[in-house]
């Protein structure tokens, strides 16, 4: 193991995530930012914010992106030798003044408002897209091993569009309670949130990147994100990662499928997705 290796396992474990890693170059972002802007034409900005859901397998350019060697190389030094791509999904902020964005927060079609910040006025109607405080593990429901997820940045993701926000360390808390928010715009598919509590602010940490940067996170990592009030967008393309002795747990209120897992490194001895886990 080279001492790159050891180092990223070393501050992973300790803060439960990292970030600003250079993985792609200025030429494979470009063409991944005009791959996209293809989606964006043909599905309108409305579908692109969060419904381009696991189109890795639909599109060349999508997979060469979730094996990229720069990104493997991380998620193996990470979870290990063994890794499969659980799910991918495209998510962008677009402005929250833009017709797009009123008309998203309007239509319901993502729910947005966490945020970290508290809002000032009270009378204010705060319905523009926003993550709430949470930990992943929440909402996935996995034993047996870690889920590590990633934000590829096909933006710049900076402090005024929203950038990622995290708990260094959080993830050593366990498993936290979550309620339904109260605030509109929480892009959670199930609007939940760590109570105000139970989440130290005050050792937030930013986590701004670059477009052709990642960050990586630990499943039970505390992190949140505040809306977009830039005029520029925040794209990034998140993917799951698990090593090969996770498995789901199954919860009968929230059943869940996992369809389109890949084998990107190493070997499944487990086999506890699907028997046509796809191997790349």
């Amino acid at each position: 193991m080279n001492k790159d290796v050891a180092d990223i396992q070393g501050q992973y474990k300790q803060d439960g995530y990292l970030t600003a890693l250079p993985i792609l170059s200025p030429e494979e972002l470009q063409q991944a930012r005009d791959a996209f802007a293809e989606l964006e034409r043909k599905h309108g900005e409305s579908y692109t914010a969060y419904s381009l859901h696991n189109i890795h397998k639909e599109f060349d350019w999508v997979m060469a992106l979730a094996m990229h060697p720069r990104l493997l190389e991380v998620v193996t030094g990470v979870l290990g030798p063994d890794v499969i791509l659980l799910d991918s999904r495209f998510i962008c902020k677009y402005p929250v003044h833009s017709k797009h964005a009123e008309k998203q927060a309007s239509n319901g079609i993502i729910q947005l408002s966490n945020t970290c910040n508290k809002a000032t006025d009270s009378n204010e109607k705060e319905e523009v897209p926003f993550v709430a405080w949470h930990q992943d593990m929440k909402y996935w429901g996995f034993d047996g091993g870690p889920v590590l997820s990633v934000w590829l940045a096909l933006d710049d993701s900076l402090e005024d569009n929203g950038a990622l926000q995290v708990i260094p360390g959080s993830h050593q808390y366990g498993l936290l309670p979550h309620h339904q928010s109260k605030r509109a715009g929480n892009m959670l598919s199930v609007n939940q949130e760590i109570p105000e509590e139970l989440v130290q602010t005050e050792k937030a940490i930013l986590c701004p990147l670059i477009a052709g940067q990642m960050s990586v996170h630990d499943g039970l990592l505390v992190h949140a994100s505040d809306p977009n009030t830039s005029n520029r967008r925040r794209c990034g393309y998140v993917i799951r990662y698990v090593p090969t002795c996770t498995y789901p747990i199954q919860d009968p209120k929230r059943p869940r499928t996992f369809p389109d897992t890949v084998l990107v490194s190493g070997f499944d001895k487990y086999n506890h997705f699907s028997k046509k886990t796809s191997k790349l």
